[in-house]
């Protein structure tokens, strides 16, 4: 076992991580916790429960493969690691699930013994669309490991805590008023940008559509029908959203669209 942990966000990262030199062990993480309920106690048999039962009905994945890709993997978190490297971009699924990965950290490990870091662009050099590491080379991703990486302090696990309460409240006044607040955000700079993204769709019209599923409305009724070219408008208008097909297809299924 090496004594670095890289923990990267989803199998698209890995692709490109594995083509770097990079030494380390890796965990991917595989949960989309910007949808679906959540529990305030991470580390819960509740919180996961729940968790499997919803990606089960949504997403037709099985309980035993929830148990292989997700729940298994996590078991690394209590291992002997002196650092751990987390991989994480700028939009709200990528944000939430750090925040989340960030809970369980404050849990599993000494923060005062081990050393974490974050790597978490919102930009590359000549990429005038950047979309996430996914689309990064070997290449590219040592030159974020080399140029971004910055190690996560104390404040940034107390931000990072206030924040997942006030996320899983799913209270908008609440989450306003906490993103008004004058506040240093340390090194968790794509946070604040995020959450914004998340209180507008906690707010709904007068038909009850949150901002979300109005957007899609909106290129539906711009006469854009099928569901791949909904999702490319949806993506080019909203990358703050960070959304897959899969979650998307939640919210057109939902409206009876596509």
């Amino acid at each position: 076992m090496s004594n670095i942990l890289h923990i990267l966000n989803g199998d698209a990262t890995l692709h490109g991580f594995e083509r770097t030199g990079i030494d380390g062990d890796v965990l991917v993480w595989r949960e989309v916790l910007s949808e679906g309920p959540l529990l305030e106690n991470i580390n819960s048999a509740g919180f996961w429960n729940n968790r499997a039962t919803w990606i089960g009905e949504n997403f037709g994945e099985t309980a035993e493969d929830y148990q292989q890709k997700v729940i298994e993997p996590l078991s690394k978190l209590s291992a002997d690691y002196e650092e751990i490297d987390l991989w994480f971009e700028f939009d709200l699924h990528c944000q939430v699930n750090m925040l989340g990965v960030m809970m369980m950290l404050s849990q599993h490990t000494d923060l005062n013994e081990r050393s974490i870091y974050l790597i978490c662009p919102d930009s590359f050099p000549n990429k005038h669309d950047f979309r996430g590491m996914g689309e990064l080379t070997g290449d590219e991703m040592e030159y974020l490991y080399d140029t971004i990486r910055v190690q996560l302090s104390a404040y940034d696990f107390e931000l990072a805590t206030e924040a997942w309460d006030v996320y899983i409240a799913r209270d908008a006044t609440l989450l306003q008023n906490w993103l008004a607040a004058e506040r240093f955000w340390g090194n968790l700079h794509s946070l604040q940008a995020a959450l914004n993204a998340h209180l507008k769709r906690l707010h709904t019209d007068a038909n009850g559509h949150n901002y979300i599923e109005q957007k899609l409305l909106e290129i539906y009724n711009r006469g854009i029908k099928d569901r791949p070219s909904i999702h490319q408008q949806f993506w080019k208008a909203e990358p703050i959203y960070g959304m897959g097909d899969s979650e998307l297809n939640g919210y057109l299924d939902k409206l009876g669209i596509g």
